[in-house]
Order: C-alpha cells, then sequence, then structure tokens
C-alpha cells in the first residue's frame, strides 16, 4: 500500500531565531506518522536577516525539507500561493506559520478528519496567549463585518493553519488568477466537505509579529473587495440619508431665517449642503476608488510572486 504524500507549507520572514525549532518540532510529528510521505517546504519572502542561511543548515541535514526563495516580499497569501503550486503532487497540503504560534502537534488531528473524507479542514483559534485585546476585538470585528457584507459565510478567528486535499490546491492553483487573493475566503468559497479544529495559539517562541496594523488593514481589505460589492451599495444607503439630513437642515435653516431677520440670506443653506453633499461624495468615491485601484491590479496582470532560488538536500 502506497503511503499518503503531505507536505506541509510554511511561509518564512526574518524568523532566524525560531526556524530551527520549528523545524526540529515539525519534523519530530511528522516522523511519528504511520504511513504518510511527509515533505516541509519552506516559502522565504525575501528576509533581512540570517534566515536563509539558517535553512540552508537545516536543508542540508534532512533530505524530505526543501526552500523556495522569492525575489522581493510579496506577502504572506503570495507566499502560501507559491507553496501550493509547487506542491500539487501531493495528496494533502497543511499550511501553517512557521513561529509556533501554529502547533505541529495538532497535525495528526487535521489528517484524521482527511482520512475521514474532508478537503478542507480549517482551524479556529480559541485563544491567543500574547494577543492584546484591541488586536483581537479588530479580529472579531473584521470577520463581524466581512461576514456581513460577504455572501461567503466566514469563520470568526479563523487561521492559515489548515489542510487542503489535492483537488482543491489543483484548483486554486490552475482556476485562480486573482492578484490581491485573500485565501481563506477562496478556501471556504470552494465548498467541498469542510471540517474546523479549535486549538489555542501559542506564544511566538522568538522574534516579533510580522502583520503590522498597516498589513492587517491591507488584508481585511483585500477580503472585503474580493467578495462583497455592498459597499458600493452602502455608499448609494449612506448618500441618501444624507441627502435626508441636508433637506432636514434646510427646511431648518428656512424657519431661521424668517425668525431671526439677522442672519446673511443662505449663508446657512450654502454651508450646510456644501459640508454634507460634499461629505457624500468623499465618501462614495473613496469606496468606489477602492475598487477601481482593485480593477487596476487585476489588469496589469503583474506575476504574483517571482522565485529567486529553490534548494534541497539533493542540491
Amino acid at each position: 500500500m502506497s503511503k499518503l504524500k503531505l507536505t506541509v507549507i510554511a511561509p518564512v520572514f526574518n524568523e532566524e531565531d525560531v526556524i530551527g525549532h520549528f523545524h526540529k518540532r515539525t519534523r519530530g510529528v511528522l516522523n511519528s506518522l504511520d504511513g504518510v510521505e511527509s515533505t516541509i517546504l519552506y516559502v522565504v519572502d525575501r528576509c533581512s536577516d540570517n534566515t536563509l542561511d539558517v535553512l540552508r543548515g537545516i536543508v542540508a541535514t534532512d533530505p524530505n525539507s526543501k526552500v523556495i526563495a522569492l525575489s522581493s516580499r510579496f506577502g504572506h497569501q503570495m507566499s502560501l500561493l507559491a507553496g501550493i503550486e509547487n506542491s500539487l503532487d501531493a495528496d494533502a497540503i497543511v499550511m501553517m506559520d512557521s513561529d509556533l504560534q501554529h502547533p505541529p502537534e495538532l497535525i495528526p488531528e487535521l489528517l484524521a478528519k482527511f482520512n475521514l473524507g474532508c478537503d478542507v479542514v480549517y482551524t479556529i483559534r480559541s485563544d491567543t496567549e500574547d494577543s492584546g485585546f484591541l488586536r483581537k476585538m479588530a479580529g472579531n470585528m473584521f470577520y463581524r463585518a466581512l461576514g456581513r457584507l460577504s455572501q461567503v459565510p466566514m469563520n470568526a478567528n479563523s487561521a492559515d493553519f489548515r489542510l487542503i486535499s489535492s483537488r482543491v490546491a489543483q484548483i486554486i492553483a490552475t482556476r485562480f488568477q486573482e492578484q490581491n487573493m485573500f485565501l481563506r475566503g477562496l478556501f471556504t468559497w470552494v465548498g467541498f466537505q469542510q471540517s474546523g479544529v479549535e486549538y489555542k495559539a501559542e506564544k511566538r517562541f522568538a522574534g516579533e509579529s510580522k502583520y503590522s496594523f498597516s498589513r492587517m488593514m491591507h488584508l481585511a481589505t483585500a477580503g472585503i473587495l474580493s467578495f462583497s460589492t455592498k459597499p458600493l451599495r452602502v455608499g448609494i444607503f449612506i448618500g441618501v440619508c444624507f441627502a435626508g439630513l441636508a433637506l432636514l437642515l434646510v427646511v431648518g435653516a428656512i424657519i431661521s431665517y424668517f425668525v431671526d431677520q439677522s442672519i446673511p440670506s443662505g449663508w446657512t443653506t450654502l454651508v450646510v449642503l456644501m459640508l454634507l453633499f460634499g461629505g457624500i461624495q468623499l465618501v462614495v468615491l473613496g469606496i468606489m476608488g477602492a475598487y477601481i485601484g482593485g480593477i487596476y491590479e487585476e489588469v496589469k496582470a503583474r506575476p504574483r510572486y517571482i522565485i529567486d532560488e529553490e534548494f534541497s538536500y539533493h542540491d
């Protein structure tokens, strides 16, 4: 009986202090699996530290690991995509971060659900040991907003730690050509049989989170623009509401004009209308601009990532 081919994809960015511990712990879990032929694929977003050199040493001692180094910093989502597109020979793919906040010990549970017929096994953070209150609140607000704006159901506190089957990997790699991919949403959108597993995210072993507030906002915007046009309709609703408010204020201004003759003729009405309608236009134009910007990125059709080098134990 042939062994199940499993590839673990681990995006890496400036993790020289933790990557060795991640590899040792993950390899220990993978070696304990019966009937599984496992490979660890590191996808390195261009780093400013010695992560790549550390990985050369790791790969030199592990024949079942390999590295793809990207030519620039293309981001976490594109690193995952690069890993998927270079792992299409696997029966199952596990994606997880390399900072040890995604516990490798959960992999056997993901595989158990895969063996029961699930094509996507996602994980849900029940808690994060070193996540602050504001970060948790922002995450909850994002998924609540995305759930309301999008027709695709989103799991609150879902992570990029998941298992996908080979057919889901083939679909993602060959059928989607989006530049700004929001993979968490796409894996839900493709359907098939899915199941979730809860886990408690551990503290980072070393270093700091690479997801700054601006990158989190970029990811949130990509998620909303990828799965919903409701913000455009919200813009219309806001415009109607402000127009109604402006009408009421105009009525009030007319009454004030006749009651208080000292108010210059037309001044209040002009100020109210200018401010309100100016605000309406900026809100609606901003929403439209976000969607037009997304179209601009798509029509350029640039490569979503560029590989600088690849190496493995046999190189």
